[in-house]
């Protein structure tokens, strides 16, 4: 378990989209000073979608039956673009129920099953705050790898125990890597921020130059079918690695360049 020094609470919002807005994306803004997020994902084809406002705990508009006309006016400054597809009945519930807590990141460790029968999986043995929907969609890929290897043993009924401990070898050193990543975007302050947006710049421009070489953002691997997030985590640590050299070498060659211009300088000048 690891210690959340970057708390947020949260409080749900159902909010519709314009049909000319695409339905299949994740809607995310931070307001000015990081006081607040608003996140939303899609629950429908249809335009409707969950969104959470996330707020640190001790934020007035986080309390329960805080005043509407507050919420509403840091919405129109904070959030435009999503204040108007509020209406007042929707500000008004939002304001008047309290929030609820975030799970804190946590892992199990490294075994996933108890005895020859028994299995952990999901938010027991990796939890993670869902900012970026992780946490459902890797308890459904526990469920989906624990049938693959129930569909591999032969004559299941005599050999079940087989299961649960090859269950613990896949999954466990994913789970580890999971919360270690999803940890690592979620650090507090500018230092934090910095730590979570410079590494998508960077991904970014060295995939775009040598795609065949650097992978893309961590986003983008969470989209790759058939990456563990133990793959994910190894190869965002060697493109850090070839990056900081890249950059090393050009800041190094500006500064050799540097050199020899003063020096040559300095010789004409006599």
């Amino acid at each position: 378990r690891y210690e959340d020094d970057n708390q947020r609470v949260y409080k749900s919002i159902p909010i519709c989209f314009p049909e000319h807005w695409p339905h299949d994306l994740n809607y995310s803004a931070r307001s000015v000073g990081n006081r607040g997020t608003f996140e939303a994902l899609p629950s429908d084809a249809n335009g409707n979608y969950c969104a959470l406002l996330l707020l640190r705990p001790d934020d007035v508009l986080a309390s329960a039956n805080c005043d509407p006309k507050v919420l509403r006016e840091y919405f129109d400054t904070q959030f435009a673009q999503f204040s108007a597809l509020l209406d007042d009945d929707v500000i008004n519930d939002v304001a008047k129920k309290g929030a609820s807590t975030l799970p804190s990141f946590r892992f199990a460790g490294g075994r996933h099953h108890e005895g020859g029968r028994t299995v952990i999986l999901g938010d027991c043995v990796h939890t993670v705050k869902p900012y970026f929907g992780l946490g459902a969609n890797t308890a459904l890929e526990d469920v989906k790898i624990l049938s693959q290897i129930l569909e591999s043993i032969p004559d299941l009924e005599k050999n079940i125990n087989q299961a649960p401990p090859e269950f613990t070898k896949q999954r466990a050193a994913d789970s580890r890597a999971l919360v270690k990543i999803s940890r690592g975007m979620d650090r507090p302050g500018k230092i934090g921020t910095m730590r979570f947006v410079l590494p998508l710049i960077l991904d970014s421009m060295f995939n775009k130059m040598a795609p065949k070489v650097f992978g893309p953002s961590m986003f983008g691997m969470f989209q790759k079918q058939g990456v563990s997030f133990t793959q994910i985590q190894r190869k965002k640590r060697l493109d850090r690695l070839m990056q900081s050299v890249v950059i090393a070498t050009i800041l190094s060659s500006i500064g050799m360049g540097l050199g020899y211009s003063t020096k040559a300088l300095a010789r004409s000048l006599g």
